[in-house]
């Protein structure tokens, strides 16, 4: 075997369409265009927006306003209330024995306690954020509001 006499497999490399080059060639006339018509000419094919002089869908739908924050942080809420139901005696309230009384489903998603209703009982409470009015509630009645950071890659939907 030479150089000379390699070629390529049969069939592997195939000659490219020469359309409009005369009738014998089968692709001659209107070259595969057919006949008239917005497609027939050069530059005629419009683009994926453009359907025939008809509204094309994206005017068609109606608006959609606003924005999505893709960087929202969805909080557990928990209300002072719910907490006074419960008699914690010295325990830390954690979102682990929130998740375990049935006050939050999620150990993973942050917990917010917000301050409607009463507390008497004195207790440490970590959450991830705390309102302006829970947090004085929960002081005025001797206890501790402990502000957990939070991670957002953690959070799971």
């Amino acid at each position: 075997m030479k150089l000379n006499e390699l070629s390529p497999t049969p069939g592997s490399k195939k000659s490219r369409k020469r359309v409009g080059r005369g009738i014998s060639a089968g692709q001659g006339k209107t070259a595969g265009r057919g006949t008239k018509g917005q497609g027939a000419r050069s530059g005629g094919i419009k683009g994926p927006y453009f359907e025939g002089g008809q509204l094309p869908l994206a005017r068609r739908l109606p608006f959609k306003r606003g924005f999505t924050n893709i960087r929202r942080v969805e909080y557990q809420v928990v209300n002072l209330e719910r907490l006074a139901e419960f008699d914690f005696g010295d325990e830390v309230v954690e979102p682990e024995l929130m998740a375990a009384i049935g006050l939050i489903k999620k150990t993973t998603r942050p917990v917010v306690i917000l301050g409607e209703g009463e507390v008497e009982l004195a207790m440490t409470v970590q959450a991830h954020r705390f309102s302006a009015t829970a947090k004085e509630k929960i002081e005025a009645a001797g206890g501790k509001a402990e502000v957990i950071p939070f991670e957002k890659s953690a959070q799971s939907a």
